[in-house]
């Protein structure tokens, strides 16, 4: 979808030709004498429209307003989180018409700022995403150009910004995340990171069998033995920074598709296991958005990716295997495969001497009912990298909620017969998790986002979310801020210019 962003007056807004012409009403609307103010504030006089988040009055053809449909839409007090809302409910309206080309009108919202765009854009950006990969005769959305309004330049040039390097970062995710399982192999996702290699600032080593063996991630190499597809190893640097700034490290579980090996899942709903590897999806998503935002930081990716089946050479319930980091594991659940993936990459992460290590899972369905598919699970075993990425949360819109680590919750993880088991029980299935985690992630600070309830969307509006890449943009952006003073990197950095409309496709 096209995006541009423009400095419009309302009454320039009504002479704009379009298909659509979308208002978002806040409450207390500082009405004009133009055609669209006017028709505003009519229908709020009138009672026919609702300023309430969402609540939407379609008029057509009206005297004055040069687009053909105009719909008023309520955005209630212009937070981030109401002009979402609004967006959402508007686009859907949208949906089932011929508009090819609308006009995004957020000229009227008082003080508008930097962050009220970028969450208008997203919104409409995810509200118009379909995905067409694996489809015969795939059919386009129907609308495909968005002219964002603004009265002020200087307020919304750096959120539209963000909210375009966004897009991209999502639309990514989402890709990879709802291609079915033999288009999204792990060799396939190799070549998508591959592709990102050929972005700015980004280099990309992939690994085989190999280099894994050689590099001693028994774990990994445990939970990849009983499928015939491949396992890989993929590595992503984005060095925005000079080399000396200790890079954050991102870490997606990267299962392509989880049977659950010898401990079989139900049938039931087993087709969604191809979202078992939304958490590399984020990764590569989140190395998308820094490529067209270009923050000067770095940051390492690390996708360890394979498949979880029940082949003949699979791994057992009791089997012990040795980690990359020495420590022996018991197997006595092979559903919880995702640890044993994660643990090896965890130790692999140590020698780039992070500031931060994140790792990004659909780990646990206890996280699912603890939580919902609202908040994704938050565990840190350091208070301000838990701080910076709740803060981030809030910011994006892409909430997550702090959790438990408690010493106690590790006891259900011993064993007579390794240094740790894998599973403790279904009680606190979520933290146990984290717990088995932490033991691999002692030399830095480490956070744990479980997004099991978060990634995807079941029933009939089934697909991938793109989640956590807009909380995990706006934890890296704020390390820029936060980051020790260093020489600037000595790569030639391209300069955005500003102009009065700036016109780009996401």
């Amino acid at each position: 979808m096209d995006f541009e962003l423009k400095n419009l007056t309302r009454t320039l807004i009504c002479s704009e030709k379009a298909d659509a012409l979308i208002m978002l009403v806040p409450e207390g609307l500082t009405a004009g004498d133009d055609a669209l103010s006017l028709l505003a504030a009519l229908a709020i006089k009138s009672g026919d429209l609702e300023v309430k988040p969402g609540k939407l009055l379609n008029a057509y053809r009206v005297p004055g307003i040069a687009a053909t449909r105009v719909v008023l839409v309520g955005a209630g007090d212009a937070s981030p989180k109401n002009i979402r809302t609004a967006v959402n409910a508007a686009m859907g309206d949208l949906k089932t018409s011929n508009a090819e080309r609308a006009v995004l009108c957020l000229s009227a919202l008082n003080a508008l700022q930097s962050e009220s765009v970028r969450a208008a854009v997203v919104a409409c950006a995810e509200a118009s995403y379909t995905y067409t990969t694996t489809k015969s005769k795939p059919v386009a959305a129907k609308l495909q150009q968005v002219l964002v309004a603004v009265d002020s330049l200087a307020n919304a040039q750096a959120g539209f910004d963000k909210a375009i390097g966004l897009v991209k970062g999502i639309d990514l995710a989402k890709e990879w995340a709802n291609r079915p399982a033999n288009h999204a192999t792990p060799v396939l996702l190799a070549g998508a990171a591959k592709e990102l290699g050929k972005l700015p600032f980004i280099k990309t080593e992939v690994l085989g069998h190999k280099e894994i063996e050689k590099l001693g991630m028994g774990a990994f190499l445990a939970v990849a033995q009983g499928a015939a597809e491949p396992l890989r190893f993929i590595v992503l640097r984005y060095e925005g920074a000079a080399k000396a700034q200790a890079p954050v490290v991102l870490i997606g579980k990267g299962i392509t598709f989880d049977t659950g090996g010898i401990s079989i899942k139900p049938a039931a709903e087993m087709d969604e296991m191809k979202f078992d590897m939304c958490g590399a999806a984020s990764v590569l998503g989140t190395f998308q958005a820094l490529a067209e935002l270009q923050p000067a930081l770095n940051v390492v990716g690390l996708i360890p990716a394979c498949e979880n089946m029940p082949g003949d050479r699979a791994i057992k319930p009791g089997d012990v295997v040795t980690s990359m980091s020495g420590q022996t594991i018991e197997i006595l659940n092979t559903d919880a495969e995702g640890r044993l993936v994660l643990c090896d990459a965890l130790t692999y992460a140590a020698r780039f001497k992070p500031r931060a290590v994140v790792d990004i899972a659909t780990l646990t369905g206890a996280c699912v009912v603890a939580l919902g598919g609202v908040r994704s699970g938050l565990f840190s075993n350091n208070e301000a990298l838990a701080e910076s990425l709740s803060r981030a949360g809030e910011s994006s819109l892409d909430l997550c909620w702090k959790m438990p680590l408690d010493d106690d919750y590790a006891e259900g993880l011993k064993t007579n017969f390794a240094d740790v088991a894998n599973v403790a029980g279904r009680a606190g299935g979520a933290v146990t998790a984290a717990k088995f985690l932490q033991r691999f992630a002692a030399d830095f600070a480490w956070a744990h986002l479980d997004i099991a309830g978060t990634a995807w969307k079941s029933g009939l509006a089934k697909g991938a979310t793109g989640r956590p890449v807009p909380l995990l943009i706006d934890y890296l952006l704020g390390q820029v801020l936060a980051a020790e003073p260093a020489k600037a990197s000595s790569k030639a950095r391209p300069v955005r210019k500003s102009t009065p409309a700036a016109k780009t496709r996401a």
